[in-house]
């Protein structure tokens, strides 16, 4: 399997650096992982610390990482992140902790600011695309 992270000199370089424009898979064997929005709930489903993105973003991307291991791939496999906020005030915050998971090369990105997200206190949510390489 071959993964791409690009940035083509033929349109404007992604804002700071901070992902990458296309994710491509060639990919001859391995699989793709579609993972659903996360959200910073504990083992009980009670949002933790609610109205705190950077409490939540730690939260969720401990989920996505058992997600990920759980299907035998890690950060390193990701090709896209979704991320819905309610206050892209709260950009720094989240990208604090998401920048921690992805030390490399970025993947590509869609960051949205949404009215609100379906449980209360909640503040963020995030979905994430990855390749698995092939046993």
């Amino acid at each position: 399997m071959t993964v791409t992270l690009d940035n083509p000199a033929t349109v404007p370089a992604p804002f700071g650096d901070r992902f990458a424009h296309v994710a491509r898979l060639d990919p001859p064997a391995g699989a793709l992982l579609l993972l659903s929005g996360q959200v910073g709930v504990n083992d009980d489903g009670v949002v933790v610390a609610p109205g705190d993105v950077r409490a939540q973003s730690e939260r969720i991307f401990e989920l996505i990482g058992g997600l990920l291991a759980a299907h035998g791939a890690g950060f390193a496999d990701v090709l896209h992140i979704r991320t819905f906020m309610t206050d892209l005030g709260d950009l720094a915050g989240y990208a604090a902790v998401r920048n921690r998971h992805f030390p490399g090369p970025k993947p590509a990105s869609t960051t949205v600011e949404v009215n609100r997200l379906f449980l209360d206190g909640a503040v963020i949510e995030v979905e994430v695309t990855a390749a698995v390489p092939a046993a």
